[in-house]
């Protein structure tokens, strides 16, 4: 979903006029938030005696699954074919190690882990973008576009797989806002307050832009984002924020509290959104899938995150107790 009013200045509906689209795309999300809010819970309560992170972990493989072929077939409109096996494999895994990571750490200290965690995310990202270069120094061929292909591997891993990898130790560093809180739902409260302040803030956007959008804040790249959406994006961040962090129960906070964390994460959300509309100005697509009906792809719903995700895991680590 779009981080700001989609709606192109060709097809700009009338004042006040709700997009077509909306029911289509509200039925979808309705679904998506169903099933993760089932698996959140399970996570959170430790269902079937499962570690921080496990239950959430099949969604995030399979975002990083969907994501890589999507971006394969992106690239492939302009010629040049990645190896997708291998690079669908390089995303999963960043996710997976990072889980792994925090596991076995040997500290009970849930930022510690998160960090460690992280450092094997790290290290399977360098392996991964050495493997994805050692592939094509063994199938070399001219005209084969190697050096292209490898650093077009080496962005989906980048881009796709250690945001998610980000998102999993924002799971973990869960249990430091669990702290003198009652029930499971501290626990969960940094990984929603991603969750809820990004696509929160999609949603306002894309009202408020369809709506009442008139100034157009990148006209060149995507005609459809505005201004307008872009206020209402980030005032929706920080009244999400709030009822996340300030309501969700637990002694910990990230740095700043909730109003900056909302308007970093916001922001940060609304430009990796345009970062996505620059890969898909470039390869020609208006979406980078229908994995979800009308509401696109796989990279359509995840592309907000890419760089929120690293944004709001800091500000809960260097906000954690002790």
């Amino acid at each position: 979903m779009s981080a700001v009013d989609p709606v192109t200045a060709t097809e700009r509906p009338r004042r006040w006029a709700l997009p077509k689209a909306l029911g289509p795309r509200a039925q979808v999300a309705a679904g998506v938030v169903t099933g993760f809010v089932a698996l959140a819970w399970a996570d959170a309560t430790g269902l079937l005696g499962t570690r921080p992170g496990w239950w959430l972990l099949p969604v995030a493989v399979a975002a990083a699954l969907g994501g890589a072929a999507e971006f394969a077939a992106l690239v492939a409109r302009h010629g040049t074919r990645l190896r997708e096996a291998t690079v669908q494999f390089a995303v999963a895994a960043l996710p997976v190690v990072t889980a792994v990571g925090a596991t076995v750490a040997t500290t009970t200290t849930p930022c510690a882990s998160s960090l460690t965690g992280l450092g094997w995310a790290a290290l399977a990202c360098a392996v991964a973008v050495a493997a994805l270069l050692t592939a094509e120094v063994l199938h070399y061929g001219d005209g084969d576009r190697p050096v292209e292909r490898a650093a077009a591997g080496a962005l989906v891993v980048t881009l796709v797989g250690l945001p998610l990898a980000f998102m999993v130790a924002l799971r973990v560093v869960g249990g430091a806002a669990g702290v003198e809180g009652r029930g499971a739902w501290p626990v969960i409260v940094p990984l929603v307050s991603l969750i809820a302040v990004v696509k929160g803030g999609d949603i306002a956007a894309y009202l408020v832009g369809s709506l009442i959008g008139r100034h157009r804040m990148a006209p060149r790249l995507s005609p459809g984002k505005t201004w307008e959406g872009a206020v209402a994006s980030l005032l929706a961040a920080v009244g999400l924020a709030w009822l996340v962090i300030e309501r969700g129960g637990g002694s910990a906070r990230p740095v700043g509290g909730f109003v900056v964390f909302g308007l970093a994460v916001g922001a940060l959300g609304m430009l990796g959104d345009l970062c996505e509309s620059l890969i898909k100005r470039e390869y020609d697509a208006k979406d980078s899938g229908t994995a979800l009906g009308r509401m696109g792809g796989v990279l359509d719903l995840v592309d907000s995150l890419t760089l929120a995700a690293p944004g709001a895991w800091a500000l809960w680590t260097f906000g954690c107790p002790g």
